[in-house]
């Protein structure tokens, strides 16, 4: 007799709509299909052709519904159940599928096929954007009402290279906040492109900074230029294009770069050709390429202990949904604490700025322990009734060490455990986004003011008061940017890395927020585009070294270390060419 290959399944309905779940992603069939079985379907060894790997469609859910409503997608909480589980199933199989993962991985889907829309939506969609982006500057005060027609054009044309910055800002970096959420199924592409959208642009309008340093990030000795304001403004400029043209193209290939990086580049390659090396902060620029190394390796070891925890602390409780909804509200209070005395304008005085903080912190843990409790209540209630049984298995955890490798809870301890992490995953996907917006919009919004200032009778200051809606227009080129290209570089962070769940994006985006803050705080030169990338990678690395894909961080480690030197480049050339057509216009 021979043997037979069982496939169970089982049915789940989210947003109306029934699926199959198997049990086993690896199937070898005969041809790349999307089938359906029946339950309790068997196939024998003769129906087994070729040893081809059959992909399945994932199921159209998320953790957090575009509604208030909070759903816990069991169909993928299954899929999740079996790769946390079989972690060193996986790895001894990594080498046989690592060509055909290699595959997939190089497939960079259009933007219809990236959020589940016809062409003719996707294309009408980024027309609407093209004729917003050419016609908004009409109505904006920022263009020079009242001045000669050369300088309105000037503006019209400084605003647009603002907006390409802008644009790029939001295709590349806005994967840092929704990257791990969308790669952990936490949520879909298409929920985490509007939330992104709304908050990225409310960050920029609210939180974006309304002074900034015409020479940004002191890369640039401000006094080389005085006087010499035609040549700052084509600077500026051409800073602008060279960094939003590297972006354009790490974007294209799905590369995680730092825009801070972009644009210091932009502005040493102008500062060397045009000021000589005493308009270059060099201790600043050693600071700065010093985080391609401090970056990627705290925020992997950070990522690393916390994963960890979270496989030693919960999966070996009794309990682990319930040890995970009790770990949730701590991790709540102990995050929003800390973020709110670091980085919210409170009281100048620290006793009350703390008290606030604290403040924040306990309506923060109050609301999540809430909000877990209504939409996991069931769920908790049920797990109460076997934990009993766990607790008889009790003795054979107690002797685990912290490195040790654990098998991930299953059934309802599993839909418990991920929806609390999806649950916390959301929420801090959220607040990185919004900080996104009102910190990085800078980088576009900073060297656009500043040429605009020139342009419009002011001079090249150290400070610039940019107008309010000139941050909006930075929040509309961000979003602008995530729409249409962001699709790009979320899949690399959220799925070419290494494979995420709602527990592994946690531990990746918590501890990429963590080293940020305090390295932030301390001074020290981190890039959040680096840290999350080397955060992605510890979480891989605590699952072993064959669950991060090798060629994937290669490309992005060289994609870091070039950024510097093409942005310069870059700039120069640009700068050549702008002066030449400054010279005609003026």
């Amino acid at each position: 007799m021979s043997p037979s290959y069982c496939f169970s399944s089982s049915t789940t309905n989210i947003g109306g709509r029934k699926g199959f779940v198997l049990q086993n992603s690896h199937l070898f069939l005969h041809k790349h299909h999307f089938l359906s079985f029946s339950q309790d379907t068997h196939f024998s060894k003769r129906d087994v052709k070729k040893p081809l790997l059959l992909k399945f469609q994932q199921p159209k859910s998320s953790l957090l519904s575009l509604s208030s409503k909070f759903i816990v997608p069991s169909a993928t909480l299954s899929s999740f159940a079996e790769a946390e589980g079989e972690d060193h199933q996986q790895q001894q199989e990594a080498a046989a599928d690592g060509k055909l993962e290699e595959v997939k991985s190089n497939e960079s889907p259009g933007m219809a096929q990236a959020f589940n829309i016809s062409s003719r939506t996707a294309s009408a969609i980024s027309i609407c954007i093209a004729v917003a982006a050419l016609s908004l500057p009409f109505f904006m005060k920022s263009l020079g009402q009242g001045l000669g027609l050369k300088t309105k054009l000037l503006s019209y044309i400084t605003l647009l290279f603002g907006l390409y910055m802008a644009w790029n800002i939001g295709a590349n970096d806005v994967a840092n906040a929704m990257g791990t959420s969308v790669g952990s199924g936490a949520l879909t592409l298409r929920q985490a492109v509007v939330t992104a959208a709304v908050l990225e642009f409310s960050g920029a309008l609210l939180m974006g900074t309304h002074v900034t340093s015409t020479m940004q990030k002191g890369i640039l000795v401000a006094n080389v230029f005085q006087g010499n304001d035609s040549l700052l403004f084509a600077g500026l400029l051409s800073s602008l294009g060279a960094a939003g043209t590297w972006l354009q193209v790490a974007s294209y290939f799905g590369w995680p770069v730092s825009t801070t990086h972009c644009i210091v580049g932009s502005m040493v390659g102008f500062g060397l050709v045009y000021g000589g090396v005493g308009a270059v902060f060099w201790s600043s620029l050693a600071r700065v390429t010093s985080s391609w190394v401090i970056s990627p390796v705290l925020g992997a070891a950070v990522s690393f202990l916390v994963y960890k925890c979270i496989r030693r602390f919960v999966y070996c409780a009794p309990n682990p949904g319930q040890a995970a909804a009790a770990a949730a509200p701590i991790a709540v209070f102990t995050g929003v604490t800390a973020i709110s005395f670091a980085a919210f304008p409170l009281s100048k005085i620290p006793l009350v700025a703390l008290a606030q903080a604290l403040a924040c912190g306990v309506a923060g843990a109050l609301l999540v322990s809430r909000a877990i409790n209504k939409q996991l209540g069931h769920l908790l209630s049920k797990s109460k009734s076997a934990e009993q049984d766990s607790k008889e298995d009790m003795s054979h955890h107690k002797n685990i060490g912290f490195l040790s490798d654990i098998a991930g809870p299953t059934g309802t301890q599993l839909e418990i455990v991920y929806g609390v992490f999806g649950y916390m995953q959301v929420l801090s996907a959220c607040f990185m986004s919004f900080a996104h917006g009102g910190n990085d919009v800078s980088n576009a919004i900073g060297p656009l003011a500043a040429a605009l200032s020139i342009l419009q009778g002011g001079t090249g200051g150290a400070e610039i008061v940019i107008p309010t809606d000139v941050l909006a227009w930075g929040g509309f080129g961000i979003v602008a940017g995530l729409m249409m290209w962001g699709y790009r570089v979320i899949a690399t962070i959220g799925k070419k890395i290494t494979e995420l769940t709602p527990t592994r994006g946690f531990a990746a985006e918590f501890a990429a927020a963590s080293v940020v803050l305090f390295a932030s705080k301390l001074g020290l030169p981190i890039s959040a585009t680096h840290t999350l990338v080397g955060a992605v990678m510890g979480v891989g690395f605590a699952r072993g070294l064959n669950s991060v894909r090798a060629e994937t961080v290669r490309e992005i480690v060289a994609s870091w270390a070039v950024t510097i030197p093409v942005g310069a480049s870059l700039s120069i050339v640009y700068t050549w060419i702008l002066t030449k057509l400054l010279s005609i216009l003026l």
